[in-house]
């Protein structure tokens, strides 16, 4: 069989993988696949369904090379055709093809000793298969087919140096992955585009007027548009369905206010709940825009409600990978602690998928360039309102700066490390009345704040203006806008193709001279003392000693499905060292909510080997290790109330023991069980004491480092009250009811408290017959939660919120929840809720 690849200006001729590979380099192509008489022809416009198809055309083949004997279907193929052509082209080209490639296997020796007969053979093929039948077809959706011209992520002539590394291909693809782009300034060049930045809190409110002074700011029409917004909706419904029309109606108010002096196409939309992120670019850089992908991570509550955190796109735009965030960090002026937090948070948690899935994803700072907008939540402190709003009146801005909490943090390196914002010469931009250009004339009074920024970081980035827009005045914030001049790098093509075949000369030379090799740092990790929800982390270097690149990878190990325990994660776990280079591996021990339990009880220990294995070399061997001090986070209801004594003070058979003993069986245990877990009483207790008329209570979220004190003083009993802020105990509540290995509500009646949610009666007589320990602790919250109702003015709760929080964590599916489901469970706690409820 021979497979002829024709773009613009290169024809080959090979067998397939090879074929496959040209065409993740390439643009538009045609591939003709021939076998004696018969002959496919294809045209493949470049982008993702041409990678899909090769993907699928390797799949065969693989099939093909298995099997001789069965005829192989290839009804897939059928997709690939147009709509408007017919569908008897494609069975009539179908037929060859199923006969080419059954018969490929026994072809292949044939192929093989002809291609050693020389070039000259070759062109006569080539020249022979031009005159065989043809029929053709081709693949659907080129982008002159789509709407908004970008919908998926695709490769483009621009991006020749980002080899898409596939399953098929292995260390030489990865070799001349890490060449070029070693050589990547041999054979780009950047040139300059602008970006249009914008953020803006619109605080719930729908568009009452023109974003036109807002987005067309600029004399000349900008090529890309990133706008962010927040507290798009801060109703109910949008923050716990994420659900809210407001999308389509700040969309459209976008769309209607880009800059009149161009034509625009969306390329991605982002949202989690009130967080959305917009980005358009010109119609004709379309298609130099590829591997677009977007992610969303909450940092609100439990670290994971939507109502903080971040929504950002990545896109490869010609050469260069760029990433935009959109993020609301937490509010109140005191909590720049807990907005550090975020930041880190969303750094390390906001991680993109590959086009290749066996790549590690890629976090935030891995992009050459990465663009940071948002409602940051920063104050201005040390000043009463007085001595700001005088200094704003004096436009002595640079001095109000210097009382900024970002400007400070990022002097500190706490945050944003490596990050720019351009000069500040505009007045704060929160808070206002609604409607209005008045500082906030509320009770509270809030002190003026630049809480809407722009930053970045990269090479080759010049602003050229960061202002506010004082004219828009729908929310009690002002949008703020930033235009940047990026330098992007782009392909020369003619050189690129002279540094790829340099390349792959010199790596045909250098294959399989010499046995890859390495130097581990050292072998044998202890992790002392690891606790719930405490990242712990060692580096492992190694360092490429042998004569030629390698590949490393971790790997399973027999009868395993993953290269090591849940609760540990190597990172990166695969990658490629150049000759002499060296690389970190971080291995990182985190036990969450389902490694726990096991840990607990002694069933598992911190112990794994991982197996660290070199393409084309040796494995070696990496001992894991460590002690796990037991945590109330993870342990059962059960377990605890056989607990007098705090959990870290119990030996490790007695927890063992208890943690096999079946609902509230206690034999051997000579004493009562308490009531309830003496943990949960200290953390009920303590908020009942102290924040009953706690602001947001259950819904803000606390410290990460006072947690970990809550934590501590549970597992020890000391001290007997517990540290921190209201928040901090609150969330420490909400952990501790979402790490229980079975939830308050065991699975075993989830079912009927769905089917008894519309009936007051009954939902108390599923209650009534759960374990006595399990239905003691559901009474006591619903008692302590009927308590913080009473205070609903000051606290600001109401049933639906606390429903809508509780619910999700005292009954818990076996499997996984529909939105059917979660309000049925949402009715049957309110009916606990009510005064006077038993």
């Amino acid at each position: 069989m021979k497979c002829y690849i024709t773009d613009p200006l290169h024809e080959i001729q090979n067998d397939i993988v090879s074929c496959v590979l040209y065409l993740i380099l390439g643009a538009d192509t045609k591939v003709r696949v021939s076998y004696q008489e018969e002959e496919l022809e294809l045209r493949l416009p470049f982008g993702s369904h041409s990678r899909f198809f090769l993907s699928e055309v390797n799949r065969a083949w693989s099939e093909v090379c298995k099997s001789t004997t069965q005829t192989p279907k290839f009804e897939w193929i059928s997709k690939y055709h147009k709509a408007t052509r017919g569908q008897g082209v494609v069975k009539q080209a179908l037929a060859p093809l199923g006969t080419t490639l059954t018969k490929l296997n026994q072809h292949r020796k044939t192929e093989k000793s002809s291609e050693k007969k020389g070039s000259s053979e070759k062109e006569k093929g080539a020249n022979s298969g031009t005159q065989n039948s043809k029929q053709a077809y081709a693949v659907p959706e080129s982008r002159e087919d789509r709407d908004d011209l970008v919908r998926s992520s695709s490769h483009t002539t621009s991006n020749k140096a980002q080899i898409l590394a596939m399953p098929q291909f292995g260390l030489r693809d990865n070799l001349i992955k890490c060449e070029l782009l070693k050589n990547e300034n041999i054979y780009t060049y950047t040139e300059d585009f602008s970006f249009f930045l914008g953020t803006y809190n619109v605080n719930g409110q729908t568009p009452k007027e023109s974003l036109h002074p807002w987005l067309s700011c600029t004399a000349a029409p900008p090529d890309m548009y990133c706008v962010g917004f927040q507290e798009l909706d801060l109703s109910k419904e949008a923050f716990f369905f994420n659900d809210t029309p407001k999308e389509l109606e700040w969309t459209k108010a976008v769309s209607e206010a880009l800059h009149p002096d161009a034509k625009y196409a969306l390329v991605k939309l982002v949202r989690l709940v009130g967080i959305m992120l917009i980005f358009y670019v010109k119609k004709k850089y379309a298609k130099f825009i590829s591997d677009v992908e977007a992610e969303t991570v909450g940092t609100g509550i439990m670290g994971r409600m939507g109502n903080k955190g971040a929504v950002a796109v990545r896109f490869r735009f010609h050469n260069s990978d760029i990433c935009v965030v959109n993020s609301h960090l937490a509010a109140h002026i005191e909590e720049y602690e807990r907005r550090n937090q975020d930041y880190k948070d969303i750094c390390s948690r906001l991680h993109f998928r590959q086009l290749d899935p066996t790549q590690p994803p890629l976090t935030i700072m891995k992009h050459d360039v990465v663009l940071w907008i948002g409602d940051l939540n920063y104050r201005i402190t040390e000043l009463d309102v007085s001595n700001v709003k005088e200094l704003i009146s004096k436009k002595d801005f640079e001095t109000l700066h210097n009382y900024d909490q970002l400007k400070r943090q990022i002097d500190e390196k706490a945050v944003f490390v490596g990050f720019v914002e351009g000069e500040i010469d505009f007045q704060p931009t929160y808070k206002y009345d609604t409607g209005s250009d008045k500082w906030d004339t509320s009770e509270k009074c809030r002190v003026p704040a630049w809480c809407d920024r722009i930053l970045w970081t990269g090479k080759n980035i010049m602003q050229q203006h960061y202002q506010s827009h004082m004219t828009l005045k729908t929310s009690d914030h002002k949008p703020v806008s930033s235009l940047l001049v990026i330098g992007i790098k782009k392909v020369n093509a003619e050189v690129y193709k002279k540094t790829f075949e340099e390349i792959v000369r010199n790596i045909d030379k250098m294959e399989n001279e010499c046995i890859p090799s390495v130097t581990l740092s050292k072998r044998e990790f202890h992790f002392k003392d690891v606790k719930y929800m405490q990242r712990r982390a060692e580096t492992l270097s190694l360092f490429n000693d042998g004569q030629v690149p390698c590949q490393f990878e971790f790997i399973q190990k027999p009868n395993e499905s993953t290269y090591c325990k849940p609760w540990l994660t190597a990172d990166p776990p695969k990658g490629f060292i150049a000759q002499g280079g060296s690389v970190d591996i971080e291995l990182e021990v985190f036990v969450n909510r389902s490694t726990a339990p096991e840990l607990n009880s002694g069933k598992e220990q911190i112990e794994d080997i991982l197996v660290l294995h070199l393409e084309r070399g040796k494995d070696y061997f990496i001992s894991v290790t460590g002690n796990y001090l037991p945590s109330c986070y993870g342990s059962s209801i059960h377990s605890l109330c056989q607990l007098r004594e705090p959990i870290q003070d119990m030996p490790q058979e007695t927890l063992r023991d208890m943690a096999e003993m079946v609902g509230g069986d206690s034999e051997g245990n000579t004493e009562k069980p308490l009531d309830i877990p003496k943990e949960l009483w200290m953390m009920v207790d303590h908020l009942f004491r102290n924040a009953l008329n706690q602001e947001d209570i259950f819904q803000q979220p606390g410290l990460r480092s006072e947690f970990a004190e809550i934590r501590d003083c549970l597992d020890t009993g000391i001290p007997d009250s517990l540290p921190g802020s209201n928040h901090s105990a609150a969330e420490a509540l909400l952990l501790f009811l979402d790490a229980l290995p079975e939830p308050v509500v065991p699975y075993s009646s989830y079912q009927q408290c769905l089917e008894s949610c519309s009936n007051a009666s009954q939902c108390e007589k599923v209650i009534s017959m759960l374990p006595q320990c399990h239905k003691n602790v559901f009474n006591y919250l619903a008692a302590f939660l009927r308590e913080l109702l009473k205070n609903s003015a000051s606290n600001r709760l109401d049933v639906n919120i606390l429903a809508t929080i509780f619910a999700s964590l005292l009954l818990k599916s076996p499997t996984k929840q529909d939105l059917a489901e979660k309000r049925k469970t949402q009715e049957f706690f309110q009916h606990f809720l009510a005064q006077g409820s038993s």
